[in-house]
C-alpha cells in the first residue's frame, strides 16, 4: 500500500467521524453485514474516485469487508477530509487524497489508482473513467459505477460516440439517489456551506438559483424555507414552468444579476454566470457553486475584473472590482457543500452508497452479459434500498391484497 495523505496522525479523530456517520447509515450497515458473509468482491481490485468524507469511508469499509482490495483518490481537490483519509489508511485502505491538492497532484492520484489495474471502478464526476479511456488503452475493467448527473452525462456522450469500452451503472439515475441525495442532500448541504463560510442571515435575502433540476429544486426549497426570496434561472421550459408553479420567480440570468444577494449555480454547464452577469451584480453579492465542476461561475473573468482579492473568512474570497464593488466567492467556485461544509448528511448518503455497493455486486454477477453502455440499476435493488430505509425510519409499508394485485395487473376491470 502506497498512500499519499496529509497526516497519518489524524487517524483517531477521523475514526470518530467515520463511526458517527456509520450510526446514521442503517441501509449500508445491512449491506455490509450481508457482504461480510457472502464476500461478493473477493479477490477483486476496486479503484474509486470519490469525495473522501466520513460517508465515503463507510462505503470503502463495506467494500473491504466484501473482499475487495481498494485504492481511493479524491473526485474534487477541496472535498477531502484529511482526518478521514488517515482513518481509512489506518484500516488498510489505500488513499491518495489531500485537501487542497493542486491540479497536477489531483490528476496524478487518478493515474496512480488506474495504475493498480482495478477490476471495477467507482467514479464521481467521470474523471476516473475519462482518464481510463484517455491514457490506459490496454486496461479493461469489468465495469464501473457513476455517482453524479455530470458524470452520467459525460458517459452517455461517450456511449453515443461509440467511445465507451466498459459497462457503467448510472447509480445517479436510481430513484433512491436522485430523488433524495440530489434534492434533500444538495439542498441542505449547499446552504450549510454558504452559511458556514459567510455567517449571513438567509432570511430576507434574494437568492438566485441557476438551474432547476433535482439539485436546484432542493436548493430553492431550502432557501425558501429559511426565509429567502427565491429567483430561478432555467433554460428548460418544463422546469421553468415547474419553478413558477412552485411559487418562485423566474428570470433570465441577466435580469436576475442586479437583484441577487446570493447566487447559487446548479446546472452542470459552464459560465452560466459570466463576465456580463458579474458586471451587473450589486456590491456584496455572494457567488457559490453546487455543480460538480468549477466551471459554472466564470472565476477567470471575476479575477480579471478585480483590482484586489483577499481571503476574508475560511472558504470565502473577496474580489474588489474596478468600480469599487466587492463580490465574494465561496470555495474557489468549487462545490460549496464540500469545500465549505461536510457534504451531504450521512442519512441521505446511506441510500446512494448502498446503491453503489449493490451495483458493484450486480456488475460482478452480470458483466459477462453486459455490453459497453450506460445501465440503470435494476428497480428491484432500488426498491430493496428504499424498503430498508423506510423500516429504519420507523415507517410501515401498506401491502396489496391478492384482489388488488389482480386488479392492477389486469385490463378487464372497469366501470
Amino acid at each position: 500500500m502506497d498512500s499519499d495523505i496529509a497526516d497519518p496522525k489524524l487517524a483517531s479523530r477521523g475514526r470518530m467521524r467515520v463511526e458517527w456517520a456509520a450510526g446514521r447509515m442503517p441501509v449500508l450497515s445491512s449491506v455490509k453485514g450481508e457482504f461480510c458473509s457472502t464476500r461478493p468482491l473477493a479477490g477483486l481490485r476496486v479503484g474509486a474516485s470519490l469525495h473522501v468524507t466520513s460517508e465515503t469511508a463507510n462505503l470503502m469499509l463495506t467494500l473491504r469487508d466484501a473482499g475487495a482490495e481498494l485504492s481511493l483518490c479524491a473526485s474534487n481537490p477541496l472535498s477531502t477530509q484529511d482526518d478521514v483519509a488517515a482513518a481509512l489508511v489506518a484500516e488498510g485502505v489505500e488513499v491518495l487524497a489531500v485537501r487542497g491538492e493542486d491540479s497536477e497532484r489531483y490528476h496524478r492520484h487518478i493515474e496512480e489508482v488506474l495504475g493498480r489495474r482495478p477490476d471495477l471502478l467507482v467514479d464521481d464526476g467521470g474523471d476516473l473513467i475519462s482518464a481510463l479511456h484517455r491514457s490506459h488503452p490496454g486496461l479493461s475493467p469489468m465495469g464501473a459505477t457513476e455517482e453524479t448527473t455530470t458524470g452520467v452525462n459525460r458517459l452517455r456522450s461517450m456511449a453515443r460516440e461509440g467511445a465507451l469500452r466498459l459497462p457503467v451503472v448510472a447509480v445517479n439515475d436510481s430513484a433512491t439517489k436522485h430523488l433524495f441525495d440530489n434534492y434533500y442532500g444538495t439542498g441542505q448541504s449547499t446552504l450549510d456551506g454558504i452559511v458556514r463560510s459567510t455567517n449571513l442571515l438567509v432570511a430576507g435575502a434574494t437568492v438566485v438559483v441557476v438551474g432547476y433540476g433535482h439539485c436546484g429544486q432542493g436548493v430553492a426549497v431550502r432557501a425558501d424555507g429559511m426565509g429567502a426570496r427565491v429567483i430561478v434561472v432555467e433554460v428548460d421550459p418544463v422546469r421553468a414552468l415547474q419553478a413558477l408553479m412552485d411559487g418562485f420567480g423566474l428570470l433570465t440570468a441577466r435580469e436576475a444579476a442586479s437583484r441577487g444577494d446570493i447566487f447559487i449555480t446548479v446546472t452542470g454547464n459552464r459560465h452560466v454566470l459570466s463576465r456580463d452577469h458579474l458586471a451587473l451584480m450589486k456590491d456584496g453579492a455572494i457567488l457559490a457553486n453546487a455543480g460538480h465542476f468549477d466551471v459554472e461561475i466564470d472565476v477567470e473573468a471575476l479575477a480579471d475584473g478585480s483590482v484586489g482579492r483577499r481571503t476574508v473568512r475560511p472558504n470565502l474570497e473577496e474580489f474588489e472590482m474596478g468600480d469599487g464593488r466587492r463580490l465574494y466567492l465561496v470555495s474557489e467556485g468549487r462545490l460549496a457543500n464540500l469545500g465549505a461544509a461536510e457534504g451531504h448528511p450521512a442519512d441521505v448518503m446511506d441510500l446512494s452508497f448502498s446503491n453503489q455497493a449493490l451495483a458493484l455486486r450486480w456488475l460482478v454477477e452480470e458483466h459477462d452479459s453486459l455490453e459497453p453502455d450506460v445501465y440503470v440499476l435494476p428497480a428491484e435493488i432500488d426498491q430493496t434500498v428504499a424498503r430498508i430505509k423506510v423500516a429504519a425510519l420507523g415507517g410501515s409499508l401498506e401491502q396489496l391484497t391478492p384482489s388488488q394485485r389482480e386488479y392492477m395487473a389486469g385490463w378487464r376491470f372497469g366501470t
